[in-house]
Formats: C-alpha cells, structure tokens, sequence
C-alpha cells in the first residue's frame, strides 16, 4: 500500500498510525494512502457539487439576460473579456473543442454582433476575433447579475467560512487557469 510521508517532531514511538523511522532529528512516520486519497475524493465531490450550483448559476442568469447565447458561447465571450482578441484555435484549445466546433461558435457569436473578425495587423493571414460592444455589454451584464446572485448565496453562509472558502476557491481557480476579473484584458484597444 502507497503511504504518505508525514515529518513530525517530538512523537512517541507506537502512538501513530504506520511506521516509523527518523530522519536527523525529525521522526517520520506513514499516513496511509487512503486518508490523502479520502481528503482529494471529498475535495472532488466538493468541486462536483459546487459546479453543479455554479452552472445553474450561470445558465439562469444568461437565459435572462439572452436566451439565444449558449452557455459554451457564453465561455468564449469570457475567454475573449479576459485575455483579448484570439484566434479560432486559442479559443478552441481554452474551450477543449474541436476548432471546427470553435469556428462554428465563433460564426454564430459573428452574426449575433458580439465578437468581429480582423487581420491581425502583424499577419494579414491571421484572422482574430475580439468583442464588439455590444459583446462587452453583454459580458459586464453578465457579471454583474451573476456578482448579484452570488452576493444572495454568500450571505446564506456563515461569515466565518468566508476566509477558507475564498482561499479554497482561489487555489482551485489558479489551478484551472482562470484569471481575476481584475485582470481581464477587457477594456484594452481592440486591434492590439
């Protein structure tokens, strides 16, 4: 059975659970590899739970706000808002689609008039997309509804989760790569 290694100071041989050894004046000794798996599982299911709420979230918000936005539309917008004018397949490879399934998207969001298409200044091959205006408004509504719900929820929790919460949240966000709205490239000129 995997063990995880755990360094300790000071314990009494025989009092822990696995074994034992001592490396210069620390004491090792074995969690079992059940409790690490146990606290990543619960992790999960946690995460499973949580994205549940959050899709819900989302889904409700943008079929209020314009029923006619898909939810992976809705993404491609954000990826847009916060790292800037894209080519088809960096938006296909941050959505994990196919960039033909990126491209049909794209098309879609081109004829509703929230992302425009533009050679890029530097290739006259490389085709871009970026928000329109409207697609700015769009994704500011967006967040703001979404920041409104979520204030509702928040207040339901006990304020002296809000420390654990926050930081749980944000490592998992930086482990999936998302960046912090005040980070977002959104307002920046749209050909740079």
């Amino acid at each position: 059975m995997a063990a995880r290694a755990v360094l300790t100071r000071g314990l009494i041989p025989g009092t822990d659970r696995g074994r034992h050894g001592t490396c210069n004046d620390c004491e090792v000794h074995s969690e079992p590899a059940a409790t690490a798996r146990s606290s990543r599982d619960e992790v999960i299911e946690a995460l499973l739970l949580a994205s549940r709420a959050m899709v819900a979230l989302a889904a409700r918000t943008l079929a209020e706000l314009d029923p006619e936005v898909t939810l992976p539309q809705s993404r491609a917008l954000v990826v847009l808002a916060s790292r800037g004018p894209q080519r088809v397949t960096d938006i296909a490879a941050d959505l994990a689609v196919a960039p033909s399934t990126a491209t049909r998207m794209c098309d879609r969001l081109v004829r509703k008039g929230l992302v425009r298409r533009y050679r890029s200044p530097n290739n006259r091959r490389e085709v871009r997309l970026n928000l329109t205006a409207e697609g700015k408004t769009l994704v500011r509504e967006l967040t703001r509804r979404r920041r409104e719900e979520l204030a509702r929820h928040v207040e339901a929790m006990p304020a002296a989760a809000y420390a654990d919460v926050t930081a749980a949240l944000q490592t998992f966000s930086q482990a999936a790569g998302e960046l912090p709205e005040r980070d977002w490239w959104f307002d920046a000129d749209e050909t740079a």
